[in-house]
């Protein structure tokens, strides 16, 4: 009889056990590889064990692994001004995770509006199907039951509007509210976009009623769809931003980022963190940043994205039977599946590729950014045949 767990029961795990990771791969410890295109949920964006985030850690890790934010980090202010000089802001808050640096935007937030003399402002407008963390304030700004089931009260100040209502996210506007906070790509609630229009909306309402506009782009963000921001694609800027995920390329790292005018209630005593903005987490930070913002990298991530986009919609044209649509821009990439999502991501997973099951009955596909166009095609191959499988069974069920 095996031995009962002393973990938590709080994750459906697949029955697999990685022992190291070499690129776009995963190796188990029977020494069986999968194709990864799961990058962790978006975290891996440079795949695994890459030399030049390897050779940063080991080396901040002879020097010094923690100070809290009692002292100066010089990595700190290294990533921060890298980060302000390619986005919008002026500000940066360190953060070990998304959830955390969404508690930060939601604060920086309220704060404005508290300093600015209107302490009844800190409503905040969100959208259907959203995912923000798991802390008990992003839950309430997700506001998806399964989330907040058993967990006390809501918090208060989310008031949520059906996806791509605008007309509703108006209508909801009272002298309460404070900003409005979006992921420009949806990833949980099913890789689904808000229109670039809708974005340049959003960025106008918030203008003529004194909102800040914060974007989640914990999952879209750094390369992830092609561009360094998501919201690049629409040309407009936020005022809030919370990043994580693929910044530290699998260490622990998020960031919340602001204009200068956003941050300007956060004074020193508002908000901190033992952890955050460590000098391991900064060493990776800007060794990631080193990768994503050299010359070419994000049109290396457009070329393959393109070869992937193109080959799965000639799969759906061959499977319409299996796959409803395919969604997404870049490398961060969905399947809306015919039958239960969970049927096709097995069948990849017999075939050696893991993806990562979403909301609406997709199937998140989130290469890492360096996967080329032959692991894409790979990829691609793999998916075929796990389709071929999905449409057999139901041929043999019938």
């Amino acid at each position: 009889m095996a031995e009962a767990t002393p973990l938590y029961q709080t994750y459906n795990r697949a029955p697999l056990r990685f022992e190291r990771g070499e690129g776009v791969w995963l190796v188990t410890e029977g020494g069986d590889r999968y194709l990864d295109f799961a990058a962790g949920v978006a975290v891996n964006s440079l795949g695994h064990a890459h030399p030049h985030l390897v050779e940063a850690l080991k080396a901040q890790a002879d020097k010094l692994w923690h100070v809290s934010n009692l002292y100066d980090v010089p990595g700190q202010e290294t990533l921060g001004r890298r980060l302000t000089e390619a986005t919008f802001a002026d500000r940066v808050f360190f953060t070990n995770s998304g959830a955390e640096a969404l508690e930060c935007a939601i604060k920086t937030a309220r704060r404005y509006h508290f300093t600015k003399g209107h302490p009844e402002k800190f409503h905040i407008i969100t959208m259907e199907g959203a995912f923000h963390g798991r802390t008990i304030a992003t839950i309430a700004a997700g506001g998806q039951e399964k989330y907040l089931e058993g967990f006390g009260p809501k918090a208060p100040g989310f008031d949520q509007v059906p996806f791509g209502d605008i007309d509703a996210v108006k209508a909801t506007i009272s002298d309460a509210t404070a900003a409005i906070l979006v992921e420009p790509v949806q990833g949980e609630g099913g890789i689904r976009a808000i229109p670039v229009e809708m974005l340049r909306e959003l960025r106008a309402i918030c203008d003529e009623h004194d909102l800040l506009l914060i974007l989640d782009e914990v999952q879209s963000g750094v390369g992830r769809t092609g561009k360094f921001f998501a919201h690049e694609w629409s040309g407009i800027t936020p005022d809030i931003m919370a990043v994580a995920k693929g910044i530290g390329g699998g260490f622990p790292l998020g960031a919340c980022l602001a204009t200068e005018e956003a941050s300007i209630g956060m004074k020193a005593g508002t908000h901190g963190s033992t952890y955050g903005g460590n000098p391991l987490a900064m060493a990776v930070g800007n060794a990631v940043l080193d990768i994503v913002l050299a010359d070419g990298f994000l049109d290396q991530v457009r070329d393959v994205a393109l070869v992937f986009r193109q080959g799965l919609a000639s799969l759906q044209d061959r499977f319409p039977d299996v796959i409803a649509e395919i969604r997404g821009e870049g490398l961060m990439l969905g399947i809306k599946a015919k039958g239960p999502n969970t049927e096709l991501l097995m069948a990849m997973r017999d075939q050696h590729l893991l993806g990562v099951p979403a909301g609406d009955n997709v199937i998140r596909l989130l290469p890492p950014l360096v996967t080329t166009a032959e692991e894409a095609r790979d990829g691609l191959r793999r998916i075929e045949l796990a389709a071929e499988q999905v449409r057999h069974k139901a041929a043999a069920i019938a």
